[in-house]
């Protein structure tokens, strides 16, 4: 269990009401030692300097130890200290998901990538390598102190060391990180007696350690020293202000060892049945299905919908579990209380989370877990819905449709629901993932992805936004693809080409575009074979492979023809135009630009018209037509001039100018950008 760092203990006669505020956390406590060897390892010599070459990458600390041993606490109390040293800041990272699993590292390299502020070295669906190789770069020149907690091993952390010798990188593990070189090891055990009782008394208040101290010492040895067992302890004797620290000694010496924990992990287990059985049922229910919540925070909100009970209910129950150290709260931005603030967030300690999980899996049936994810999943899709909205409020529909919502679920303002999503993205993401991973859950699964990936869209800029919706749409593929629904699959696969385009890799867009094709003619629907095949032509006129691009969006024109779609055939045969233009085909690219100003001309669509109209110009000019040219093109200028489209004017006008002093008429060309500067004034006025 982490200890919140930074407070030093009271000491007994302080005046404390027995029982820990809620909100506050445990304090940093003893580790003395550890600090000042740790603190030596630093500037300790190494292998490289040794042997007379020079340190090629950072010093690597290890702080190993159990879960529960206050390795995490000593770990953010040393990056405390040391922040000073680190102008570039202190990065922080869990490599571990709150039930039990590595976080894979693009997702660790992407999120450090993203608090150094160089999200754009990290394009969606950039592998782990890329993004490795990325933050490696962003952390050149810099530094940087970087705590990465809970790694799983190895082979987790080697790939984020940086090469800049001046970064120093703190690991927290539960046995050796064997394959990182020079890595300079701190192995926790148990506390002293002196700190570990006043990590009790912080609980449990002076008196009653002062009066029985050798129960105290009694209480100690039962935990271990294990500073999160005796938190739990100390929670459980300030719920009960009428038991003597010798009853907590004594009910723990009495309670049987839990199965699976015979070894080391037995204090712990002991101290949390200890708390746990002195719960309300209503509170026990909701600390246990509290190990469901997506990466590990939740509030009240939360809890309220996995155990099917009222927000005030579960709010109170948080609380309680902070006062006796069941839970920890999560720093949040804003001041709580304040107009649109967000609630608080209280998040199970990751040395409780898997005795949590194993209490969930021996007490509830496996239905109502399933019942109580699905309850949680809907409530986070609805809010979801409510955040994009959000981001519409100065539209009066959107309005009265956001008035109509639950309060609960309302966010005054855009900035507030951005605020919400920023902060609650991991957790979001980690919802997406459990829901697709659970199997049984598909439906509300794909309703949680689209969800999050508009809500994402409507409050993030694009580069932030891809990468997250890159995964996104990866669990939607990976749906669609267990239940063999062709029609989400060619929707996935069309969107991760897109992304893949974005981030210029349009081979691999142009594979996933002909995947989507065939799923899209599996299902048989039009709309997404036509989006097919005109994101294979456009892929490859961006390979500039001109007659493939020409073949293909003839395809998707005929489709388009058969099906009496006119304005979708007026863009395809704008876009034919410009690649038989590319192709140096220009009576092709002529005719095509005509069809299209007939087909803008018959929808009274001024803007296109104009553009086709000065795309044919174009082609008249290559073909040796000045005067038809000339003509065309002022057919354009005055079709955008009637269009009212001042930057499509200017555009247009330009093309003119440039056309008629190739054809040696300087003043009919400067009397046109004359006229685009006044606009230009206009324009900006």
């Amino acid at each position: 269990m982490a200890v919140a760092t930074g407070v030093r203990p009271r000491r007994s006669g302080a005046a404390v009401t027995g029982r820990a505020p809620t909100g506050a956390g445990a304090p940093f406590t003893g580790r003395d030692r550890e600090l000042k060897e740790l603190r030596a390892d630093i500037a300790r010599t190494g292998l490289d300097t040794l042997s007379g070459r020079k340190r090629p990458r950072c010093r690597v600390l290890l702080v190993a130890g159990r879960p529960g041993s206050g390795r995490t606490a000593l770990a953010e109390e040393l990056a405390r200290r040391l922040e000073r040293d680190y102008p570039d800041g202190v990065l922080r990272s869990r490599l571990t998901d709150a039930d039990g699993t590595p976080v894979p590292l693009d997702r660790t390299a992407r999120a450090l990538l993203a608090e150094l502020g160089a999200t754009a070295a990290a394009p969606a669906g950039a592998d782990e390598d890329e993004l490795a190789a990325a933050l490696r770069g962003a952390l050149t020149g810099r530094r940087v102190l970087m705590l990465l907690d809970d790694a799983p091993g190895a082979e987790h952390v080697e790939p984020l060391l940086p090469d800049e010798p001046e970064c120093l990188v703190v690991a927290v593990a539960r046995g050796p990180l064997t394959g990182v070189p020079d890595v300079r090891p701190c192995t926790l055990g148990g506390l002293e007696t002196a700190p570990a009782v006043d990590l009790l008394e912080w609980y449990a208040g002076p008196t009653r350690i002062t009066v029985d101290p050798t129960a105290a010492s009694a209480v100690v040895e039962e935990c271990a020293g294990q500073p999160a067992a005796l938190v739990l302890v100390g929670g459980w004797l300030a719920a009960h202000p009428k038991m003597s620290v010798a009853d907590a000694a004594r009910r723990l010496r009495e309670l049987p060892v839990p199965e699976g924990q015979e070894g080391t992990g037995r204090p712990l287990a002991r101290a949390l049945h200890l708390a746990y059985g002195a719960l309300p049922p209503l509170n026990a229910r909701i600390l246990r299905l509290l190990a469901l919540a997506p990466a590990g925070p939740a509030d009240a909100h939360t809890a309220s919908a996995l155990a099917g009970c009222s927000v005030s209910a579960a709010q109170a129950a948080l609380e309680d579990f902070v006062a006796r150290g069941l839970l920890r709260t999560v720093p949040v931005d804003g001041v709580p209380g304040a107009p649109g603030a967000l609630p608080p967030q209280y998040q199970v300690p990751g040395a409780l989370a898997p005795l949590l999980r194993a209490l969930l899996e021996t007490t509830d049936r496996p239905a109502e877990v399933e019942l109580a994810r699905a309850r949680m999943l809907e409530r986070v899709v609805r809010q979801l819905h409510s955040c994009r909205a959000a981001a519409g409020l100065d539209d009066p529909s959107v309005r009265r449709r956001v008035a109509e919502l639950p309060r609960p679920l309302r966010f005054p303002s855009a900035r507030v629901a951005e605020e919400w999503l920023r902060s609650r993205l991991p957790a979001l993401l980690a919802a997406a993932r459990l829901a697709v991973e659970d199997g049984g859950l598909d439906t509300l699964a794909r309703r949680l992805v689209s969800a999050l990936t508009r809500a994402l869209g409507a409050h993030l800029p694009p580069e932030e936004a891809g990468p997250e919706q890159y995964g996104l749409h990866r669990l939607v593929l990976d749906v669609a693809s267990r239940r063999s629904m062709p029609l989400e699959q060619s929707a996935a696969l069309l969107n991760l080409g897109d992304l893949d385009a974005r981030a210029g890799r349009t081979r691999m867009a142009l594979g996933r575009y002909r995947e989507a094709l065939g799923s899209a003619r599996e299902a048989g629907d039009p709309y997404a074979t036509s989006r097919s095949l005109e994101s294979i032509a456009s892929a490859y006129q961006e390979l500039g492979d001109w007659e493939r691009s020409a073949d293909w969006y003839r395809r998707g024109l005929e489709l388009r023809l058969t099906r009496g779609e006119l304005a979708d055939e007026a863009r395809l045969y704008g876009r034919l135009g410009e690649v038989h233009g590319y192709a140096g085909e220009w009576g092709e690219s002529l005719r095509n630009w005509r069809a299209a100003a007939a087909a803008c001309r018959r929808l009274q669509d001024l803007p296109g018209h104009a553009r086709a109209l000065s795309g044919a110009a174009d082609a008249q000019e290559r073909l040796g037509r000045p005067q038809e040219a000339l003509r065309t093109g002022a057919e354009a200028v005055e079709c955008a001039r009637r269009s009212g489209d001042g930057r499509l004017e200017a555009a247009v006008r330009l093309r003119l100018a440039e056309a008629l002093e190739r054809l040696g008429d300087p003043a009919g060309a400067e009397a046109h950008r004359q006229a685009v500067e006044v606009m230009d004034v206009t324009v900006r006025a």
